[in-house]
């Protein structure tokens, strides 16, 4: 459950900052980049700020894994 919100938010997160980019200006790419680089260290490292953040928002980690 916790890894849908996850994945959610994080494609949410993308498309916005690219129509951002495309209508307001191009520097929101960054918030793009950093949100694939938060992505690709937590498959590194096994740990994502997002799930800490929504574990303590009260949403429950029905898989057992870890983030994405």
């Amino acid at each position: 459950m916790i890894n849908r919100f996850i994945k959610a938010i994080a494609g949410a997160f993308i498309i916005i900052s690219a129509l951002l980019a495309m209508y307001v200006n191009i520097n929101w790419l960054w918030f793009t980049i950093f949100v694939g680089a938060n992505l690709l260290q937590s498959s590194f490292t096994k740990w994502c700020l997002m799930e800490d953040i929504l574990k303590k928002l009260g949403v429950k980690d029905s898989e057992g894994g870890s983030c994405c």
